[in-house]
């Protein structure tokens, strides 16, 4: 290197940057179509049913009903918020049976998620996929829900809500790149928006 002209050594350094930093655009593209698919064929579904028994939920619909003009301070007012947030399931309402046998139908595509390499670089997703597996593993392990004591629904029920909890914050963090990189996608996600209780996908 101590014999490389001057020139020459900046435009190895330039070069060797530019090309780390499109590596990585590829990497999160190729990472946040994983995380889209993964809201399309499951996260959204479940969103809909945990939120839906959400004793707080119109506190947590009003402030994700987001708006194709927000920018990137909105993003991150909402992310603090979504932060905050004490999360609650009233799981008495919800089918545990139903649930176990949507989670198990889906597990094979999970399993098929974890197998991407791109996901070791994204550890807050791959905590929500653990939360999920866990969770899809607890309800198997039973066999009968008619029956549990207190302390084992009030055990679910965490479960469950750590589910939710991780759900919404990369549901966010997932609309915020769609917005800032593919507005056509962001469009599509704003009308099948799983809080907001009159979507649609039809453009009105």
């Amino acid at each position: 290197m101590g014999f490389l002209p001057i020139n020459v050594l900046l435009v190895t350094v330039v070069l060797n940057s530019l090309l780390t930093i499109r590596s990585r655009r590829e990497k999160l593209q190729k990472l946040n179509m994983v995380i889209g698919t993964f809201f399309s064929e499951i996260g959204n579904h479940l969103l809909v049913v945990l939120s839906d028994n959400d004793p707080k939920a119109d506190d947590l619909r009003r402030a994700l009903l987001i708006r194709e003009d927000w920018d990137r301070e909105q993003f991150s007012a909402i992310c603090r918020i979504i932060e905050q947030r004490e999360y609650e399931v009233n799981t008495e309402n919800i089918d545990l049976v139903e649930l176990h046998g949507y989670l198990m139908e889906k597990r094979d595509f999970m399993l098929r998620l974890l197998e991407n390499p791109v996901l070791l670089e994204h550890q807050s997703f791959t905590e929500l996929l653990s939360a999920v597996f866990h969770l899809n593993e607890e309800l198997w392990r039973r066999d009968d829900f008619t029956c549990l004591p207190a302390s084992d629904c009030r055990h679910l029920e965490g479960d469950i809500v750590r589910v939710y909890r991780e759900l919404v914050r990369e549901w966010i963090y997932y609309m915020q790149y769609l917005k800032d990189n593919y507005p056509y996608m962001f469009s599509l996600a704003l009308r099948t928006n799983p809080f907001d209780e009159e979507a649609s996908p039809v453009v009105a």
